[in-house]
């Protein structure tokens, strides 16, 4: 990928796709497991806006301009429990809740690494360990001179 491909604009449809795999993403490190397409559809069928499983596939890959449906994005915003303005808003702009809640997610996979590695790795030196720690906190804290 050049450089100039990292800069290209982000179709609606992109963004769209990024922020309900978000929402997803929030919906199970809250505790409540992964949502299965058929929780999402009869939802959205109640709703009066049923989802067909490819329709869901090409907004979750940004890949469909019938992704845009107004009324769908309403109800999918009130089945997540986020201002409606999330989806049906064009910008790019994450709310500070969904923000707040990815940092937490992030710091709950970072602990889950942590963890297994501890777990992992009980034969070696605390010395080792410790190094390993290092290792482990300098990239998971996005240092940019790693």
């Amino acid at each position: 990928m050049t450089d100039n491909a990292a800069h290209l604009p982000e179709s609606p449809q992109s963004r769209l796709a990024r922020k309900l795999n978000l929402l997803l993403d929030l919906h199970e490190s809250q505790g409540r497991g992964t949502l299965s397409f058929r929780e999402i559809s009869d939802s959205m069928s109640e709703r009066g806006t049923p989802l067909s499983r490819s329709r869901w596939a090409y907004m979750r890959g940004g890949d469909s301009s019938l992704a845009m449906d107004q009324k769908l994005l309403q109800n999918l915003a009130e089945f997540f429990g986020v201002d409606r303005r999330y989806l049906l808003d064009d910008s790019a702009e994450v709310p500070e809740l969904v923000e707040a809640q990815l940092d937490l997610l992030k710091s709950m996979r970072e602990a889950r690494v942590k963890n297994f590695a501890a777990r992992q790795l009980q034969e070696l030196s605390p010395e080792t360990l410790a190094k390993l720690r290092e290792v482990i906190d300098k990239h998971a804290g996005g240092d940019e001179n790693s």
